[in-house]
């Protein structure tokens, strides 16, 4: 494996033909996969009616907020968004972690209506994902009455691949029309990604989402980031995942890199339908100056661990909009799920605005509680009404234009102020003075 350090990857143009893993419906997109008559036969039941809940986020009291049926908001703007083929009756996405560790709170989260849950990474074997506590740590406001940023030093799933099979599988039969995608991660064998690519899809989940980029723990076993930043290994795993699914697959990327466009290319040159942006960024929380040990802190050792909130929300910005740039010029049709600090639904708009197609949240499930997604409808739904937006995808990528390069900035900015001069230059001799236009000839030769 080559060192991607200096990003200098070479990629061959794409001769790809991509494989048809987009369908009007998500059961038409799985047909290909195997399922027994019985489950089949719940997820085409009609789902129950579910009664919009009103619980509170943690710490967002006056905040505005909707009620949401099975995802959908009872009232206001259209926010369902379709994906790859699959509907999401809202943007927001539980991000890959804690919050989609099992099925307790992934039904926890379908419940309070968020449009779609990334399971906690899974992998063949768990027994080898060993966790430590403590694992997080808060950077607070100087007043440490708010969290800026957060560290986690937490591994994947530690739960038994066939647990999490079975719990992936109820979770279909009770909501067939909800989202669930599965993360996974393994090492650089081709047998283990084709066992969990097919073993996943005969359990019914609507997509993938390759985890490229775990910043901690698992590169130590040539994983996660480790591979994440090996275009090479990219290609080379991306390849063996397309041969086999039918199902969508979004590759996340590492910002622990130099050009995110770069890694992004290496996958979607094999084939993927979707990049997520971004992962955690490597980071060390602190010394404590009275123990002078480092934050966080597991007997008397650490380690660096992922940073997020939100502090990484203006690189998640940047490295959003770059990648949406080279899926615009090159790979028309991929989708973009941005991933970084969203706490509020003007961030999940920034976002959008930038190209993404859905917004992933975590670490705001992980302070406040499931019932943030309420929240992040409303103030979503207030952007969209103060800009006369009726859906989503009349607003993705409409701020994508207003990014250059600093050059050219620099002769925008003069054109401008020539320009300017211009429309002030005034009179150019005593006999040019008229009488009906006199005041406005006067206001030419103001200088301010």
């Amino acid at each position: 494996m080559s060192a991607f350090l200096s990003l200098s990857c070479a990629l061959a143009p794409s001769s790809l033909t991509f494989k048809s893993r987009v369908a009007p419906t998500k059961v038409a997109a799985r047909s290909s996969s195997s399922f027994s008559s019985s489950s089949a036969d719940s997820r085409a039941a009609a789902p129950p009616v579910r009664s919009p809940l009103r619980v509170v986020a943690r710490g967002l009291e006056g905040r505005p907020w909707v009620q949401l049926k099975d995802g959908t908001p009872v009232s206001g703007p259209d926010l369902s968004v379709v994906v790859n083929g699959l509907k999401f009756p809202n943007p927001f996405v539980i991000g890959s972690g804690p919050p989609g560790t099992n099925y307790t709170v992934m039904k926890k989260a379908f419940d309070e209506g968020w449009g779609g849950v990334i399971a906690k990474t899974v992998s063949l074997d768990a027994s080898a994902v060993k966790n430590v506590t403590p694992r997080y740590a808060k950077l607070k406001s100087e007043d440490g009455k708010e969290v800026i940023g957060w560290q986690n030093i937490e591994l994947i799933s530690d739960r038994p691949f066939e647990t999490m099979l079975a719990e992936f599988k109820k979770l279909k039969e009770e909501y067939p029309e909800r989202i669930l995608i599965a993360s996974i991660m393994d090492e650089y064998k081709k047998e283990n990604w084709v066992e969990i690519v097919r073993r996943c899809e005969e359990v019914g989940v609507d997509a993938f989402e390759i985890n490229f980029s775990c910043p901690h723990g698992m590169p130590e076993r040539k994983m996660g980031m480790a591979m994440g930043q090996d275009c090479d290994v990219l290609q080379e795993v991306c390849g063996w995942v397309h041969e086999v699914a039918t199902i969508p697959v979004w590759a996340k990327m590492t910002p622990n890199i130099t050009d995110i466009t770069v890694p992004a290319k290496a996958c979607l040159v094999k084939g993927m339908e979707g990049i997520s942006a971004i992962n955690t960024i490597t980071s060390v929380m602190g010394i404590n100056l009275d123990t002078l040990k480092p934050e966080l802190n597991v007997e008397g050792y650490s380690t660096p661990g992922g940073y997020s909130y939100k502090a990484v929300r203006p690189i998640a910005l940047a490295m959003c909009m770059n990648t949406a740039k080279l899926i615009a010029e090159e790979f028309p049709g991929v989708t973009l799920s941005g991933v970084g600090g969203v706490e509020t639904g003007s961030h999940a708009a920034e976002f959008i605005l930038l190209g993404s197609d859905t917004v992933q949240v975590c670490t705001g499930v992980m302070i406040h509680g499931y019932p943030l997604v309420q929240n992040l409808c409303a103030e979503l739904q207030e952007f969209m009404t103060k800009h006369s937006f009726a859906k989503v995808s009349e607003f993705k990528g409409r701020s994508l234009g207003c990014f250059t390069t600093h050059s050219d900035l620099v002769v925008r900015q003069r054109e401008a102020i020539e320009k300017k001069r211009a429309a002030k230059v005034g009179l150019a001799s005593d006999d040019k003075w008229t009488g009906d236009g006199f005041v406005a000839e006067t206001e030419s030769m103001v200088s301010n």
